[in-house]
Formats: C-alpha cells, sequence, structure tokens
C-alpha cells in the first residue's frame, strides 16, 4: 500500500481527549523503542536506514529520529518528544533518554489526573524549581577520577572509550576545547593541535555544512579579519575571487552588512563559495586587543576603516589561514597552525598585564584573552572495523564529551536516576502538580532498573545518595562508585520533558496533514 506525501492544502482536524490520546500514543510508542536503551544494562537498537541498510545503536537521539508513525496524530506526538531529545542533546549533550522516559511519565501521570489543566501545569513549574534547587544543593565539582567516569558512563559505560576522553580534556586543560573526527585507520586516540575557541556562534542556518550536528565546518579556510563594518560586497570582491578560483574555504571575521550577507548566503547555496562569516569576538576595552590576538594566531592583518585602512585596497595578502574552523550555535573553533616562541612571548606579555591590572573588568577580559591564546583542541580520533560500528561509536563519543562539558561546569549528582529518585523522596508536595512531577521523576530510576531485570522492591529503604549499581546488582554510593551525571544534563532533560508535556496536556485540537491512498495501488 503506497500514500502520497501528506498534502499541504487539506487537513485532517481532530478534537478533545481523542485528538490528545492519539498524541499521547505516539509519544508512548517513540518512548517505548528509547527508552530500552537507558542505564548501563540498556539494549541496542537495530533499526533501517533509508537505503535499507540496518544501523546498530543505543544513542536514544538516533533511535529517535528513525522513528516515523503512520498515523498522522501519533506522529506529531513523537516529533514533539524528538524536539525535547534535540534541544537536550542542543544544551548539554547528553540526556535524550532521560527527556524521553520523563516526558512519557509525565504525560502518563498528567493525563490520568482530575483537576485543571492550568493548575496543574503550575504546579508542575513550582515543583520543577524546587528539584533543581535540590539538585544544585547536592552538586559535587568535577575532579580526580570522576572526569574519566563521567566520560565512561556518557559512552554506554565504555571504560576504554571514556579513559580517552578523559585524557582528551586532562591535556587541553580548562581553557582548552575537545573536538571529534574520524580516524584514517581502526584506531580510536587522541591528537593535541593548538587551537582557540571564539565566542561568536551561528549567523545563519543556511550556512551549515553539518546537517546533523547543526554546525558548520571549514576546512583549511582563509580568515579574513574586519574591525569595522564590511558595507558592501565590492569592498572584499577580490577576496571572494581569489577563494573561488583557488577552490578554498574562507572564514570573514567582521561585522557585515545585510546586502553582504544576503549575497555570500545566496553563493553558498548555489555551490559558488564556501564561506562562513561570524561576529568579531570580545568587547569593550579589550576588543581591539582580543583582534589583535587572533590576528596573531591566525596570521591575518586588521583591517580597520576607522582607523584609516581602505577596505577597496584589499588584497590577498590581509589573509590569515587555520587547519579548520567550526561553528556551532554559540562559538567557533579554529585549530591554528604551529607558532612556535612568538606565541610564548606573546603569553607572556599578557600575564604581565594580569598582574599589573587594578580594575577587575579589565582583568577578567585579559584573563579570557590568556585562555584564549594558551588554548589548544584535543581531537578525539574515532576508530572502527567497519561503517556500522564506526557510526555507533562517533555518537557514543559525541554524547561523552558533550557531558564531560557538562560536568566541568556545573558538577555532578549521584547517576543511575538517583538524584531525582532522592528529590522526589525529600521534597513535600503541595498541590496536584507537584504531586504529578515528585511521580513521574522517579521513571529514569525504575526504567534502569527494569532494564537490568532487577525488581523494584530492591530500592526500599535505601539512603540519599545511594542505589543499585545494577552490574552487581547491589546497593552502592553512587559517587564513590562512579555512577555519576552532569546536573547541566539531568536538568536539560527535566525542562524540555516538562515543556513538550505541558504543551499536548493542553492541546484540544490537531490538526494533520492528510495521507491519500494512491489509486493505483
Amino acid at each position: 500500500m503506497e500514500y502520497n506525501n501528506p498534502s499541504e492544502l487539506v487537513k485532517e482536524l481532530s478534537f478533545g481527549d481523542e485528538a490528545k490520546q492519539k498524541v499521547i500514543n505516539g509519544v508512548d510508542k517513540l518512548a517505548k523503542a528509547v527508552k530500552s536503551t537507558l542505564g548501563a544494562s540498556g539494549k541496542c537498537v537495530i533499526y533501517e536506514d533509508a537505503r535499507g541498510r540496518p544501523v546498530i545503536t543505543k544513542d536514544g537521539v538516533t533511535v529517535a529520529e528513525s522513528v516515523v508513525l503512520m498515523d498522522p496524530v501519533e506522529n506529531i506526538g513523537a516529533t514533539l518528544i524528538k524536539e525535547a531529545a534535540k534541544n537536550t542533546v542542543k544544551e548539554a549533550g547528553d540526556g535524550t533518554t532521560t527527556a524521553t522516559v520523563l516526558a512519557e511519565s509525565l504525560l502518563k501521570e498528567a493525563s490520568s489526573a482530575v483537576g485543571s489543566v492550568r493548575d496543574i501545569k503550575l504546579g508542575i513549574a513550582s515543583c520543577a524549581k524546587k528539584v533543581n534547587d535540590y539538585l544544585d544543593s547536592i552538586s559535587i565539582e568535577v575532579k580526580g577520577e570522576m572526569l574519566r567516569d563521567v566520560a565512561a558512563i556518557s559512552c554506554n559505560n565504555d571504560a576504554a572509550l571514556g579513559a580517552i576522553i578523559s585524557e582528551a580534556y586532562e591535556k587541553v586543560g580548562e581553557s582548552g576545547v575537545v573536538l571529534m573526527e574520524e580516524s584514517e585507520d581502526d584506531r580510536t586516540y587522541v591528537e593535541i593541535v593548538d587551537g582557540v575557541q571564539l565566542e561568536s556562534g551561528l549567523k545563519s542556518q543556511h550556512l551549515i555544512t553539518d546537517r546533523d550536528k547543526q554546525r558548520i565546518v571549514l576546512d583549511k579556510p582563509m580568515v579574513l579579519i574586519v574591525a569595522s563594518e564590511i558595507p558592501n560586497v565590492r569592498k572584499i570582491q577580490p577576496i571572494l575571487e581569489h577563494v573561488i578560483k583557488h577552490k578554498r574555504s574562507l572564514l570573514i571575521v567582521a561585522e557585515v552588512d545585510t546586502q553582504v550577507s544576503s549575497t555570500l548566503l545566496m553563493n553558498k547555496v548555489k555551490g559558488n563559495i564556501k564561506v562562513n562569516f561570524i561576529d568579531p569576538p570580545g568587547f569593550g576595552p579589550t576588543k581591539q586587543s582580543t583582534l589583535e590576538d587572533l590576528a596573531f594566531l591566525t596570521g591575518a592583518t586588521i583591517m580597520d576603516e576607522n582607523l584609516g585602512d581602505d577596505l577597496d585596497l584589499i588584497t590577498i595578502d590581509c589573509l590569515g589561514e587555520v587547519q579548520k574552523a567550526v561553528t556551532d550555535d554559540k562559538t567557533t573553533v579554529l585549530t591554528t597552525l604551529d607558532l612556535g616562541l612568538d606565541l610564548k612571548e606573546r603569553i607572556k606579555d599578557v600575564h604581565k598585564s594580569i598582574k599589573k591590572e587594578k580594575n577587575q573588568y579589565i582583568k577578567r577580559r585579559l584573563e579570557q584573552r590568556l585562555a584564549m591564546l594558551s588554548g589548544s583542541v584535543g581531537i578525539v580520533k574515532v576508530g572502527a572495523d567497519s561503517a556500522v560500528e564506526l557510526k555507533e561509536k562517533k555518537d557514543r563519543v559525541e554524547d561523552s564529551i558533550y557531558a564531560v562539558k557538562a560536568a566541568l561546569k556545573e558538577g555532578i549528582v549521584p547517576g543511575g536516576g538517583v538524584a531525582l529518585f532522592d528529590a522526589a523522596k525529600i521534597i513535600e508536595p503541595s498541590n496536584l502538580g507537584e504531586e504529578i512531577l515528585l511521580k513521574s521523576i522517579l521513571s529514569p530510576f525504575y526504567t534502569i532498573l527494569d532494564n537490568a531485570g532487577i525488581k523494584n522492591n530492591v530500592v526500599k529503604g535505601v539512603v540519599s545518595g545511594y542505589g543499585i549499581d545494577v552490574t552487581t546488582g547491589n546497593c552502592v554510593n553512587m559517587v564513590e562508585k562512579g555512577i555519576i551525571d552532569p546536573v547541566l544534563v539531568t536538568k536539560s532533560a527535566l525542562k524540555n520533558a516538562i515543556s513538550v508535556a505541558s504543551t499536548i496536556i493542553s492541546a484540544d485540537c490537531v490538526i494533520s496533514n492528510v495521507r491519500i491512498e494512491n489509486a493505483s495501488s
């Protein structure tokens, strides 16, 4: 049986509890596929890709993305959960499965509750703040072996892979960045290169080169730095002609006029040029110094019409170069060339300026400059014996990299669903909405036990911070055992689960595309 593409004109309207239940059914179907991957004893999922090839994965978001339901209303429910999972990844790098499990549980509890939808939503929101406050209160700073534990857990309890990822973070230090690339062979290892992270992110979705990760990747781009605005394309015409002729990519660090950005986007979409443009980093009294540092790191010459430079006379000699430029929604990471002793001298000068500076604001900016100059990039080179294994391994490595970053930012809490389980035991509900949320946040804990084949009654009387090590079945101190979760991941999963669940329980009408069976079938 074949169906046409969803119509953009003909719509099906569903109302009331029947419509809402269909949406929830879609959530349940997707959650059932995803939740089996949760925890150390989580199962793999085998799905068929668009070409009919089998793919094996334990990555929650990958499983979710593979699901498209035939019923259009049910598919809306599944799609909403996908968005919650993707937002969690975007914010914290991990927690997609937890967000899915929480959303499913919230919908189950809320849909069976008798009470005002408005009051339930307000109660859930107030309780969410209590849960977040509790998580912050028990948060532990990441140090020592905790780094390795976070990395291992986030790549599905692969200790060897976790050790490689933690090695990367240890080598780059606080000011460094960790990325992932495919290895040229079957080995997985860490490579450290010079690099810098700029707080300048994506300017347009049309510039994206990597749709899966929603980022722009330029290999060996030339770099143009302009401190003043680029008012029209004519000003940079020689540069554009050069990179097009020599088949080079171009990173523009400058504020650009709307006409310039439109022209660049149009030519990028047509395939005429590989280009990205970002805002200049830094602001305030240290902005110029930050740009000078960037010019130093890239080998570019800063052009600034406010200081008398004529952009009409710009030439290719003003361009710098880096090995790679990766831009996501918030940052740009540049892998730079080796600058040797010159860089060391510049770092020394900034150190001296920090010691002399009395103004705390300027001092902080100088410290940011120092971090930029001192930074390095750890590249986890991922290898495998087959394409199927490589994809699955890359998914796990990427999750782990982001999870470690999140843990370093806000600390960690007991893992295995224990932090939320403890919050549910400690927080006293004051209304129906709070009761619903506190029941729902037990679900990750029990899902992990269920995936391990462990009965729920073994957790009776367990004290705070203790849970079940599913690999042994023993009750243990989760932090001491190395079973931990980043605070940011847990909070983000909870927030996005609440967002999608609140949307669904508020719905009274669903408008979906009509699927029409082809007459020839």
